[in-house]
């Protein structure tokens, strides 16, 4: 078996992704990206460039000022930001410029063959998706974080590591739960709340 580290041999895909973001979580991305198979080469934009050029093996190849001018038609692009709003920002803009907008799936995550997927998602190790669970555009659901069936998180909605939503719980578009923050039944959040690590939620009869 090839090494996790050795992504010349685990990387069997032919396309090139662009990632929006070069900070921890775009690592994480470009590794689940690479470990997918999907793609065989990752590059970062970010505004840390031209004074870093490198984030962990990947280069950064320009700022988001660059995006348009970059992104071709067809491009593959994820935007792994963490804030809301400069996730969606990047995400219009990218996509305006005729960007595919990609979606990752962490490998030793698990997907329900019946969940309904937004474009440009983040899936990351350890996550499950329930069956008949929808998730938004842009958002995120980070390591061990479960989305159970018939959940709704809204577009560009995130879930920090650990977050757990029971069956049905809708999250609204740009809501962030923090982690090892617990939805329980019939529980809404809010479009653009920010939910406190380790908050509990009951729904209020």
């Amino acid at each position: 078996m090839a090494a996790c580290s050795d992504f010349s041999k685990v990387s069997m895909g032919t396309k090139k992704l662009i990632i929006v973001g070069a900070g921890g979580h775009g690592r994480a991305v470009a590794e689940a990206a690479l470990l997918s198979t999907a793609w065989s080469e990752v590059v970062f934009v970010d505004d840390s460039y031209p004074a870093q050029q490198i984030s962990g093996r990947w280069p950064i190849v320009t700022n988001t000022q660059s995006l348009l001018t970059l992104v071709s038609q067809g491009d593959h692009v994820i935007v792994a930001i963490g804030n809301q709003a400069t996730r969606k920002r990047l995400f219009d803009t990218a996509r305006a410029a005729g960007a595919t907008m990609a979606t990752v799936i962490h490998p030793k995550a698990w997907v329900s063959a019946d969940a309904d997927l937004g474009e440009g998602t983040a899936i990351m190790a350890g996550a499950v998706i329930g069956i008949q669970a929808k998730l938004g555009m842009g958002a995120i659901v980070n390591a061990n974080a479960t989305v159970d069936h018939d959940a709704i998180l809204g577009d560009f909605a995130h879930l920090g590591v650990g977050v757990q939503l029971a069956g049905g719980v809708i999250v609204g578009d740009s809501a962030w739960l923090q982690a090892g923050a617990c939805a329980g039944y019939r529980v809404k959040v809010p479009p653009a709340a920010v939910v406190a690590p380790g908050t509990v939620l009951v729904a209020k009869d």
